[in-house]
Order: C-alpha cells, then sequence, then structure tokens
C-alpha cells in the first residue's frame, strides 16, 4: 500500500499578549451603577479638541486610587498594563492620557460646580442602593503637607477661591507641617460617604458645622435626620442654628463647661441611677473585665435646653486611672532630673523664672497639672574661705561665704486625684431631641468612631498623602475625587456585608491562609481579584483565541454577593 507524505507546513508565528484585569471589573460594576461617568460628563463638558474627555480622565484617575495609588506621571504606562476598556478608555485614547491632560481635567473639575456634582452622586446612590439619611456622623482631619506652598494662600483661582494650604492645629501631631482640613459626612446605614469639603488648614472645626449641615439638608431632602458630631459642635451659635431650622442633633459636652463640673461635683456625694444598655466580653482579652456600659439622663436641662445624658464605661474608667498612673509616674521622673540638675555643680537653671517655666512645661506635657503641687525653694550653702591669701597657718582667719540656690519640691495631691477617680470612665452627650432615650443617645454618638475608619483608608489604604501636586486648585479637585473612591469603596463592602446577611452567609476565607472574616472590607475583596488577567493568542495581528481567567469558588461566590455579572471577566468576544 502507497502511502502519501504530507509536506512541511511553514512554521507559524504567534504571539501571547497578557492583560490585566485586577479588580477592575468590580469596582467599574459599582461606577456604571452610581451613574458616575455619566454625572461627571454632565457637571464637566468637554469639547471636541480633547483626545480624552474630562469626565474619561478624572475617571482614569478614580480608577486608579481606588485599585493601585499611582502619582499621575505615572497613569499612562499604568493604564496600559491593563486589558482594553478596564479604566473607561477606548484603545486609541490610551496615547493621549499624558500628566498634562490629566492636570487641565482637575482644573475643569474645580471651576465646575462640584457641590451640584456631589449631591447629583449622593442623590443617585441614595435612589440606586437604598441609601438612608436618618443618621449622619460628620468629623474632620488634617492632610499635611511637605513643602512652602507660598502661593497657597486662599487666593482666587479663575474666579474660584482656592483652599489655604497653612499651618494649624494638626490631627496627625505634625505642627511643623503646613496641612489642608478634610471634612468628611457618612451615614449610618453602611457608613457610606455622602458629603465632603475641603478647607483651610487653620479653620477650627467649629467654624464648619453650619455649612455642612446645610450641605446635609439640601442632600438628605429634608432637616430633620439626627447630626452626630464630636464637641466642636457643642457651641451656642451651632446648636441655636440647627435647632431653629428644625434639625436634630447629638454631640459631646465639653470639659470646660458648666454643667460638666456641676455633674462632678454632685456625683461626689451622689450615686446616679445609672441604667445599664450594654454588658459584654471584654473586646482584647477573653479572661479581661466586661464591657459594661452605662447611661443617665441629667434632671436639669443645658443653658440651651438641650438633654444631657451622662455615659459611664467600665473598661474607660480603667484605661482613665491607667493612664492618671502612668503620667504621674513619668512627671515624677522628670521632675526627680530637673531636681538633680539643680543640685549640680553646673546647673544651667539658676533664675525663677526659668525654673518655674521648666516645671510648668512638665506638667503640661504629662497632664498632671492638678496631681502633683510643685514648690520652688531656697537653699543655703555655707562654705568658707580665707581673709587673705597665702598658705594657711595658726592665725589665718576665714570668712564665711553663703550662696542661695533655687530646688524644687512636689507632692500629690491626692484629694484631687480621689475627687477625679469619682468620675472616671462619665462622660456628657447632648442633643435636642428630648424624646431619644438615653440608649439611643448613645447608640448613636457609639457610630461616630467608624468615621476615624474612613480617615483611615483615605490615609494608608489610599495614600492621600504625600501630595505630589503643588497647584492648591488642582491638589481640591484630587481631594474630590478621593471622596468618590472612598463612596465606591464603602458601597462595596455595604453590599457584600448586606447580602451575607441576606443570604445567611456569616464568614468568608478572605484573610491569609484562608482564615474566616465576618465583616470583610473592600480592601481584601479587591485584593482577592488583584491578579486577574487574560491572554490574547494571536496570528499576523489578528486574534486567534483569547484564554479567560479562571475564577475560583470563592471568586464565584464574592461577584455573585456584589451582584457583578459573571462574563464582566471575559473577553467581550466571547462574553456570555
Amino acid at each position: 500500500m502507497k502511502t502519501v507524505q504530507a509536506q512541511p507546513a511553514q512554521a507559524a508565528r504567534f504571539d501571547l499578549e497578557s492583560e490585566r484585569l485586577g479588580s477592575l471589573p468590580v469596582v467599574n460594576h459599582f461606577i456604571d451603577r452610581i451613574g458616575l461617568e455619566q454625572a461627571l460628563h454632565r457637571h464637566i463638558p468637554s469639547d471636541s479638541r480633547c483626545a480624552v474627555p474630562h469626565a474619561r480622565a478624572l475617571g482614569v484617575l478614580l480608577r486608579s486610587l481606588i485599585v493601585e495609588r499611582e502619582p499621575i506621571y505615572r497613569q499612562q504606562e499604568t493604564v496600559h498594563g491593563f486589558a482594553d476598556g478596564m479604566f473607561g478608555l477606548r484603545e486609541q485614547e490610551m496615547a493621549h492620557l499624558s500628566d498634562d491632560r490629566l492636570g487641565r481635567a482637575l482644573d475643569n473639575l474645580f471651576d465646575a460646580d462640584r457641590a451640584a456634582l456631589l449631591t447629583d452622586v449622593v442623590l443617585a446612590v441614595a435612589q440606586r442602593f437604598g441609601l438612608r439619611f436618618d443618621e449622619l456622623h460628620n468629623d474632620s482631619t488634617s492632610i499635611s503637607f511637605c513643602g512652602n506652598f507660598r502661593n497657597a494662600t486662599g487666593r482666587t483661582v479663575r474666579g474660584r477661591t482656592a483652599p489655604a494650604i497653612t499651618y494649624g492645629h494638626s490631627k496627625a501631631h505634625r505642627p511643623d507641617l503646613k496641612q489642608l482640613l478634610f471634612i468628611l459626612t457618612m451615614t449610618a446605614d453602611g457608613h457610606v460617604p455622602v458629603a465632603f469639603r475641603c478647607s483651610d488648614g487653620n479653620v477650627t472645626d467649629s467654624r464648619t458645622h453650619i455649612q455642612t449641615w446645610e450641605t446635609l439638608r439640601t442632600v438628605a431632602g429634608r432637616a430633620d435626620f439626627l447630626y452626630v458630631a464630636d464637641s466642636k459642635l457643642c457651641s451656642r451659635e451651632n446648636m441655636q442654628h440647627i435647632d431653629r431650622a428644625g434639625g436634630r442633633f447629638v454631640t459631646v459636652m465639653p470639659r470646660n463647661r458648666k454643667e460638666d463640673g456641676e455633674f462632678r461635683k454632685w456625683v461626689q456625694s451622689n450615686t446616679p441611677e445609672w441604667e445599664r444598655v450594654w454588658d459584654r466580653d471584654n473586646p482584647r482579652r477573653s479572661d479581661g473585665p466586661r464591657d459594661q456600659w452605662f447611661v443617665y439622663r441629667a434632671p436639669l436641662l443645658s443653658e440651651e435646653v438641650c438633654a444631657v445624658v451622662w455615659v459611664w464605661s467600665t473598661l474607660l474608667t480603667l484605661r482613665q486611672q491607667a493612664r492618671r498612673r502612668r503620667n504621674i509616674a513619668a512627671a515624677t521622673e522628670d521632675l526627680v532630673q530637673l531636681h538633680q540638675r539643680l543640685a549640680g555643680a553646673k546647673a544651667r537653671l539658676r533664675g525663677a523664672a526659668e525654673i518655674d517655666l521648666t516645671v510648668s512645661a512638665i506638667l503640661e506635657k504629662h497632664h498632671v497639672s492638678r496631681y502633683l503641687l510643685v514648690t520652688r525653694v531656697v537653699r543655703q550653702e555655707h562654705h568658707f574661705k580665707q581673709s587673705q591669701r597665702g598658705r594657711p597657718g595658726p592665725q589665718t582667719t576665714y570668712t564665711k561665704v553663703t550662696k542661695r540656690r533655687f530646688d524644687i519640691e512636689w507632692r500629690t495631691d491626692e484629694v484631687a486625684i480621689a475627687y477625679d477617680h469619682k468620675s472616671d470612665g462619665m462622660y456628657p452627650l447632648m442633643t435636642n431631641d428630648r424624646s431619644l432615650t438615653p440608649a439611643q443617645v448613645l447608640q448613636a454618638h457609639k457610630g461616630q468612631p467608624m468615621i476615624e475608619k474612613r480617615f483611615e483608608q483615605v490615609k494608608t489604604v489610599h495614600e492621600i498623602a504625600p501630595v505630589f501636586l503643588k497647584n492648591e486648585a488642582r491638589i481640591e479637585a484630587l481631594f474630590t475625587l478621593y471622596f468618590l473612591a472612598l463612596l465606591v469603596q464603602a458601597l462595596i463592602e455595604r453590599e457584600l456585608r448586606m447580602a451575607m446577611n441576606r443570604e445567611g452567609v456569616r464568614e468568608l476565607p478572605l484573610y491569609p491562609e484562608q482564615r474566616l472574616c465576618a465583616h470583610p472590607t473592600t480592601e481584601q475583596i479587591l485584593r482577592l481579584f488583584s491578579h486577574t488577567e487574560r491572554h490574547k493568542l494571536s496570528m499576523d495581528g489578528k486574534t486567534v483565541q483569547v484564554f479567560d481567567t479562571k475564577l475560583t469558588d470563592l471568586q464565584h461566590q464574592i461577584i455573585s454577593l456584589l451582584g457583578v455579572a459573571p462574563n464582566a471577566f471575559r473577553s467581550p468576544a466571547l462574553g456570555q
């Protein structure tokens, strides 16, 4: 039998190209669901000369802040590493994504009506995600800047006032650096940010609440929501403005108020009728004391006719007592060192005023002015000196020389310590809504620390600082994008946790080594998808086959809970 052999075909040349997807399909799902890019197009229109519209350029920066924070000058190379369309850009638009294009997009965002833009976005979120505005929490943090920023003095830029980057009360404990104030408001429903404002670095929080509350009234469409803030809200002007407009608030009464001192004096010889709200296990130590919280409504209203609710925490009591002991011990050690310096032969502190200033600085540093009583004393030192020169002998006469040296003495004021010990772990809350029970007032205030979590995320996860910009107008626009990034992040977190409750899923193996997590965060979710990618096999410039990423069972479960379609991670040509 005759066998026919096939002629060898010319070797074909194949090219394999890898494209990153990362977690952008999940992020894009929520950006599309919010309608964020459409809102940017409406409020920041572009003309036909823009190769990349302003809205799309800002969308690139927004996605970069959420997924992997890179400087503006590196955005082009970052986008080219991802699959087409992942950053909201077509392939032909990527070549025009320069740092100048992004900078001009930030300029247009600063020039736009950002208040209307953010209101539009938040209202869309409320409608599409069912977000409630019953209770809103407000706080601020300082963003530190390295550099001079000589021109950032609150000047007018293209008809708008830019914020002043200047020195102020640094909440990051960096008084040597200039700063801006980042003011944020979020809902109690899922801790979703709903309002943002950037203010001058030297503005105090007490001067920001009225404008913030008016913005929130516009967003919520009503005035009777519960506004929760820290003690800076507790000023007559702020509280009267909210109360007269029909609003409600909960705030912390400052320690310097008269009502605070009256209660702490009353409690020295009286025992309030505490109502126990919580009795829980110790959150840090299984064998530690229980975490108990009590409330007590004061019989007298405040000067502003507001209800005063006193709170007492057993763990807070132990922490304050331990901190007092540490502070007294540290201050005593510093006083001992000062005493040794004064007694030394080469003491440099010889003037009474200089010694008093040093003592005052020690007491203020350790916050023990009430507990240590320090007295400056004068001690006399005597020595004898020959009346005449020469070798001393039987006839030598001596003269007594007396020198005065300053010294310090101190003692612990046990009466003051016992006085404060009676009210350790107690602090007062104020509200103008007298229909709230003391337990409800405490419950509202206990949600306030969650806004600190958002500040921690914007500073660590999203790395808002250092800021690689010198133009304060662009910096304020960039901070607006950070607010939108926090909004998207909070919505992803809220949707997953709500879906877990709805489906009865108590924990997910999102921690390293597949350890279970009961309260997943967006950072953990995005990290789970960070390495997803797809591959394209092409020949002579034509795609032959696409190898889509194969998701794990956990990844399928996450996108199912989030409502993300499985084909979001597939090639458009093969998507189902």
